[in-house]
């Protein structure tokens, strides 16, 4: 996504390089998001897609349960088709809208066989045009799965950047476009893991812990009216 015209400016005064730093070394003490938590050797792009699309409405927890139980039977585009929808329904439960999830992914499998030989396209626009990928799963895909350049803006991205004021924005995808505009390269990819780990942790959408925060003097905490 091109930013355009109206894309605002960054605030003059926002310490953005001193907030990734800081939240850069406060992170890596808790638990970190679900892709990370697979491991480097489980994090094929196609793994990555399938696992993004588990997590959605999901807790973190749940699909760290239930990828590696689905991965362990079948994770490939050809293994998966063979399994068919109530297979892998069955396997992806208790995830949220399993159902439907798994017909997503048995059309992903059928579609990445017949246009791309059972690969998954490292392109944004291609990954947007499978079924159920939004721009928060292609965008992971691309950076994580292919360490190509993308910024990962999911509902924590949006809200910690808004409530930082380094942005405003209305929704996630508004957020990915200003922060295509202002935020330096060097953040893009490490950004969706450091703030999904704040968000999960401290973060949180009400009542944040702005007490323990290591972010506190940095943050505008705009829209916040309760905190711990």
């Amino acid at each position: 996504m091109k930013p355009n015209s109206l894309t605002p400016p960054p605030p003059p005064d926002f310490p953005i390089t001193t907030v990734m730093q800081i939240v850069s070394e406060a992170m890596p003490a808790f638990r970190q998001p679900l892709i990370d938590q697979m491991g480097h050797t489980q994090q094929t792009p196609f793994r990555i897609l399938v696992a993004t699309i588990l997590s959605l409405r999901t807790k973190d927890t749940l699909t760290a349960v239930v990828a590696p139980r689905l991965f362990a039977v079948a994770d490939t585009p050809t293994t998966i088709l063979a399994l068919g929808d109530e297979r892998l329904a069955e396997l992806i439960y208790p995830v949220g809208f399993y159902r439907t999830k798994a017909r997503s992914i048995i059309q992903i499998c059928s579609i990445l066989l017949d246009r791309y030989d059972g690969t998954v396209p490292a392109d944004l626009d291609a990954l947007l045009e499978l079924p159920g990928v939004g721009r928060k799963t292609a965008n992971l895909v691309m950076t994580a799965g292919f360490g190509l350049p993308g910024i990962c803006v999911d509902i924590h991205v949006h809200r910690i950047c808004n409530r930082w004021g380094y942005v405003s924005t209305k929704n996630p995808d508004a957020t990915e476009q200003v922060l295509r505009a202002q935020l330096p390269p060097r953040y893009w990819i490490p950004i969706n893991n450091l703030l999904v780990t704040l968000g999960q942790h401290i973060c949180h959408p009400t009542s944040p812990h702005c007490r323990i925060c290591p972010l506190t003097a940095h943050c505008a905490r705009v829209g916040v009216t309760r905190s711990r």
